[in-house]
């Protein structure tokens, strides 16, 4: 398991734009597991909508990267580098995110080519699927 403050030595993100609160289980280059728990406090429910506070998608979908990224860069030879979206495909929203719940972020990499990495990524809430989709990275 890995703590927000190891997450930060892992990937370049910082709050408030860090979505993942924990890694709870990582194989690096292979997959990883993330959380992210909604307070209802984010500055991006602010304006999303108010009164009717959801989590924007393409946030989840960034948060599901965050968790692939620490994925990839958990291995030797990307140590240090950082791992930009080379691509977002096949995306699809099946429940809104509210505050309250607790997002499951899991990622399997699928294949890295180089410095190139491919991976399917499936956001859960309470098992019932939020977002799921490919994701591609470009580690720099």
């Amino acid at each position: 398991m890995l703590t927000k403050e190891q997450i930060m030595d892992i990937i370049p993100h910082r709050p408030p734009f860090l979505l993942v609160d924990e890694i709870v289980e990582l194989t690096p280059g292979q997959s990883a597991v993330g959380t992210y728990t909604l307070t209802g406090d984010e500055w991006f429910l602010q304006g999303h909508f108010p009164g009717l506070p959801v989590m924007p998608g393409v946030l989840e979908v960034e948060a599901l990267a965050q968790v692939g990224a620490v994925a990839i860069l958990a291995l030797p030879e990307f140590q240090g580098k950082i791992g930009y979206f080379g691509g977002i495909d096949k995306v699809r929203f099946k429940r809104k995110v509210v505050p309250g719940d607790v997002l499951r972020l899991e990622i399997v990499i699928e294949k890295i080519f180089r410095n190139v990495g491919f991976g399917s990524a499936t956001a859960t809430v309470d098992g019932e699927v939020a977002a799921k989709g490919k994701l591609t990275f470009a580690v720099q």
